[in-house]
């Protein structure tokens, strides 16, 4: 009884180790850097454009890992690929606990991003095997509410340690990722190196015109949601005024919405289909952007805050049931198309923070909101064309 009792608990074991990946790797490591931005600037460790670009720096290891991940699982073994990037995320933490040069925590914040691109291509796909079927929309989603509770978690935190001291949230944010570290650490599958990709494999499948515009459509609303990623806390803390500690709960409001979107829209999806719910998830995005770029009130840019952050994780789920929708019965076809999605979304997330770094540096708050804006509609514009070519090529001649 007692071996069958371990056995049951094994995939959800794993799945739990995935969800402390998605915590480290996303929540903490990207996240976690929003609310610590006013203070970076407050301490004058770094000025307003190098603290939002020590942020971009994060997405664009993003993007780096994202892409390496496959080839460093198919020499090493994906659960020590994945203990060795927490571990990495952790020393970047504790890394960046003093004054140092900008180049410095440019470097480990990149490379805390590349930890985290990693972990977001490798955790589910390996730990989504060993749960039975009729299961892994369920982990699934518990795997990635792991990134809202780690926003959740750096919400509440930081502005309880920065009385203490800048250096000190620095090495508590470090511990709390190390803690995380082992916890997971005997729960991953001790599945093999990945085999090499085949050459060919993923065939014509993952290159018909309806991926080809939900890449791009990927792309876009990455772009529309880095402004809440980036900018939220200060925007209120420094540009509205309103101090860290009502910016920080802002962002766990944010935080709140990250740790209920996955498994809410996933849910939805598989009711309505996710076709539909990727639309439903780009006008809401829409509304959600439109009022913080037109509103000051604490309120809606709180609610503008749950939302986006909602669907920030929540997206993710949605566009990997498209996938399936699009390329069912396809296993092989379904990865690669994952993939190169995980791949867009970390160019327009990294293509984003920089490009709208520049553009809060020339012009402010607002600005950076309606880029956001128009990118979502043009992504929701996109998507509706695409629905409606798609409707009149399966329509029967007359």
């Amino acid at each position: 009884m007692s071996s069958q009792a371990t056995n049951a608990s094994r995939p959800w074991r794993a799945t739990a180790s995935a969800f402390c990946a998605s915590l480290v790797g996303i929540g903490v490591a990207r996240f976690g850097y929003s609310p610590l931005i006013p203070a970076v600037i407050a301490s004058g460790w770094f000025d307003p454009t190098q603290a939002a670009t020590l942020a971009a720096a994060n997405l664009v290891g993003y993007l780096a890992g994202a892409l390496a991940s496959r080839p460093m699982a198919e020499r090493i073994k994906p659960s020590w690929v994945l203990r060795l990037m927490m571990t990495l995320i952790a020393t970047s933490f504790l890394a960046c606990s003093e004054a140092r040069p900008f180049i410095w925590f440019i470097g480990w914040r990149f490379l805390s991003g590349v930890a985290g691109g990693v972990i977001m291509v490798l955790a589910a796909p390996l730990v989504l095997p060993q749960v039975p079927a009729k299961r892994r929309g369920l982990a699934g989603g518990l795997i990635f509410t792991g990134i809202g509770i780690g926003v959740a978690a750096s919400g509440l935190l930081v502005p309880r340690l920065l009385p203490l001291g800048l250096s000190v949230t620095w090495m508590a944010l470090a511990a709390l990722c190390l803690v995380l570290t082992v916890a997971a650490w005997g729960g991953w599958p001790d599945a093999p190196p990945l085999p090499k990709a085949p050459l060919t494999g993923a065939g014509p499948r993952s290159h018909t015109p309806g991926l080809t515009a939900l890449l791009v459509v990927y792309v876009l609303d990455a772009v529309g949601i880095v402004p809440h990623m980036v900018f939220l806390v200060d925007y209120v803390a420094r540009g509205l005024g309103w101090g860290i500690a009502v910016g920080s709960s802002l962002w766990v409001a944010f935080g709140l919405g990250a740790a209920i979107g996955p498994v809410t829209f996933g849910t939805l999806g598989d009711r309505i289909g996710f076709g539909a719910m990727l639309r439903l998830a780009l006008a809401v995005q829409v509304t959600a952007v439109g009022l913080a770029a037109f509103t000051t009130g604490l309120g809606w840019l709180a609610l503008s805050a749950f939302v986006i952050g909602a669907f920030t994780p929540g997206i993710v789920p949605v566009v990997l049931g498209r996938i399936r929708e699009l390329i069912p019965d396809d296993p092989y076809a379904q990865s690669s198309a994952w993939i190169k999605t995980t791949i867009a979304f970390a160019i327009g997330q990294a293509g984003g923070a920089y490009g709208l770094s520049h553009v809060f540096a020339l012009a402010g708050y607002q600005p950076i909101y309606l880029v956001g804006l128009a990118a979502l509609a043009l992504a929701l514009s996109l998507d509706f064309v695409t629905a409606l070519a798609a409707r009149a090529l399966a329509r029967p001649p007359r």
